[in-house]
């Protein structure tokens, strides 16, 4: 997922500078006409306006699970995603706008006293709260994505200094899912120290397709945002029917 990231992140940057160090063409020079008494006109000037660029997006917060039963105890969880987008303003109005993209998002859940066990031969995915537990545990989820959203800026002129708004969606193919458990512990005594991390990845269970709705409202670089999937976490019948909720914040800019 680092090498991903690094790659993207490196695309961003080396476009930004070939479209800052692009030669300015010079217009065509047109010889004057010498023709007396001849009215000159003067052609109006056009309007220049710097939109909202916002080709990156940088994500974090925190995920919830709903409409999870009380058997499943979650202990909250978060979010980190990375997008790069392409705007195109509206010719009859600039305030408005569409982007798309593509990026990374990723969704950690943390459990309370529970081993969620990804490796199983169940039919449905255990949430085993008896025997050894580790001291921390988590599932993780990561995303290919694609981002969609309309925009709205109040001051397009001044995109650094203006209220922002995104309505959007995403749809993602999952990457990746695995759980991490630290500390496995017995009758609250560490069996092999603190410092002991158990790794087990699998996709059995999980969704393969995630569709979230998204919605953002800042201030300049700096916006609050939500998302909330309409596909469940785990495949029908596979498990409980949950939903996964980000609320965060979002860095946006060049």
């Amino acid at each position: 997922m680092k090498k991903i990231f690094i790659l993207l992140l490196s695309i961003a940057c080396a476009s930004e500078i070939n479209a800052q160090d692009a030669p300015k063409t010079n217009p065509k020079k047109t010889s004057k006409a010498k023709k007396e008494n001849s009215e000159i006109t003067v052609a109006p000037k056009r309007l220049t306006v710097s939109h909202p660029s916002d080709h990156i997006l940088i994500q974090f917060g925190s995920d919830s699970w709903t409409n999870k039963p009380d058997s499943v105890r979650t202990n909250g969880g978060k979010h980190f995603n990375f997008y790069l987008m392409t705007d195109k303003p509206f010719k009859t109005n600039p305030k408005f706008s569409v982007a798309y993209g593509l990026g990374l998002g990723t969704s950690n859940i943390y459990f309370d006293k529970t081993r969620v066990d990804i490796k199983s031969t169940s039919p449905r995915l255990p949430f085993d709260q008896t025997g050894n537990q580790f001291n921390k545990f988590k599932v993780t989820e990561i995303f290919l994505e694609l981002p969609v959203e309309l925009r709205y800026t109040l001051n397009p002129e001044n995109s650094g200094k203006s209220w922002k708004f995104a309505l959007g969606a995403k749809v993602g193919t999952l990457l990746k899912a695995y759980t991490k458990g630290k500390d496995l512990q017995t009758t609250g005594v560490s069996v092999y120290g603190p410092t002991y991390i158990e790794k087990e990845y699998s996709k059995k269970f999980f969704n393969s397709t995630r569709l979230s709705l998204t919605g953002r409202v800042g201030y300049g670089n700096f916006s609050l945002s939500g998302a909330y999937t309409l596909t469940t976490a785990l495949k029908s019948g596979f498990g409980p029917e949950v939903n996964t909720l980000s609320i965060g914040l979002t860095v946006s800019g060049l």
